[in-house]
């Protein structure tokens, strides 16, 4: 019996934000090695600043400096960070309440061990070597009874930092995707040139790639059915707007494709013709890589082209909007 195919994924996409006149000067103080919070119209200091009072709702009159010492108020120990967090070594995430601020605001404590780490303890910042207006110029906090680290007495604060408006966080996550026993033969069936979808037994219905279960009558799909690589554009869009990593310069069509036989369409790139022509009832044919680069992979098919075939008329497809 052939088991479940396995396989690591990565999805990664930098997150690129404009800030708003509050957390500008919020970033701002930080590559100013400065911590900014709110006052509220309650008199309470809010650190981080919120960017509409909780009361008022109305935006705060002013930003006052807090910290750079503070207290934790609640921990959890992580013994394995993992990537992306702010230490590559085992360290605390921590509630700390700056002096100054009445409010908590999250971040990591590098106090060596579990051992070390109490409610009610006193900490500093650990400032960036290269502050940028970011979050991440807190590189983090550690005990403030303890030795300053190299150069942070001469890190003195700069109050005419350059004014931040917009960053960028990259933003990545690893995982390993385990493929259920349907899309395992589906993609087993594309590492031998094949389209392979399932049939409801109740209502007939063919889906491509297969589910495992009809959504319609919520019972399994076990019929396998092999369907042709040719079907009808049923609805597209042009994508007009380049982005990091992809494959294909703009302008170029991602389309719903209804594979003959099939009643559930899947997205795919129609290439081959201008996206001016592409046009919803355009028959279309898989192109499929050179046999040699093939595995157990949707993309197999690279894209799908126009066959010069006459459109399907729309009452053939209508129903698979």
């Amino acid at each position: 019996m052939n088991q479940p195919l396995r396989a690591p994924l990565e999805i990664g996409f930098d997150y690129t934000r404009s800030l708003g006149p509050t957390l500008s000067q919020f970033m701002a103080g930080l590559a100013g090695r400065r911590i900014l919070g709110s006052r509220g119209s309650d008199g309470r200091v809010h650190a981080p600043p919120f960017e509409y009072d909780p009361v008022t709702l109305a935006p705060p009159d002013q930003l006052v400096p807090v910290g750079p010492e503070g207290t934790v108020t609640t921990w959890s120990w992580a013994p394995e960070p993992l990537e992306g967090q702010p230490l590559e070594h085992p360290f605390a995430w921590a509630l700390i309440r700056l002096d100054g601020a009445d409010t908590a605001m999250l971040h990591a404590v590098d106090a060596g061990s579990a051992a070390a780490m109490r409610t009610g303890m006193r900490v500093r910042v650990r400032w960036a070597d290269q502050p940028v207006g970011h979050i991440r110029d807190i590189a983090c906090f550690e005990p403030a009874d303890g030795p300053e680290p190299p150069g942070a007495a001469g890190a003195e604060p700069d109050e005419q930092a350059a004014e931040i408006t917009m960053i960028t966080t990259p933003v990545r996550l690893h995982y390993e995707h385990s493929a259920s026993p349907e899309e395992s033969r589906f993609l087993r069936g594309l590492a031998d040139g094949k389209l392979l979808g399932q049939r409801c037994p109740a209502c007939r219905k063919v889906y491509i790639p297969p589910r495992g279960a009809c959504p319609t009558d919520g019972v399994p799909t076990t019929d396998e059915v092999e369907l042709p690589d040719h079907g009808t554009v049923t609805t597209f869009c042009v994508v007009n707007v380049p982005y990091p990593g992809q494959r294909v310069t703009p302008p170029y069509v991602a389309a719903a494709v209804l594979l003959d036989g099939a009643d559930i369409p899947f997205q795919h790139l129609v290439l081959g013709c201008e996206p001016s022509e592409v046009r919803m009832g355009m028959r279309v044919r898989a192109f499929w890589k050179p046999r040699h680069q093939w595995g157990t992979t949707p993309e197999n098919i690279d894209h799908f082209y126009p066959t010069g075939e006459p459109d399907a008329p729309y009452e053939t497809y209508a129903h698979h909007l």
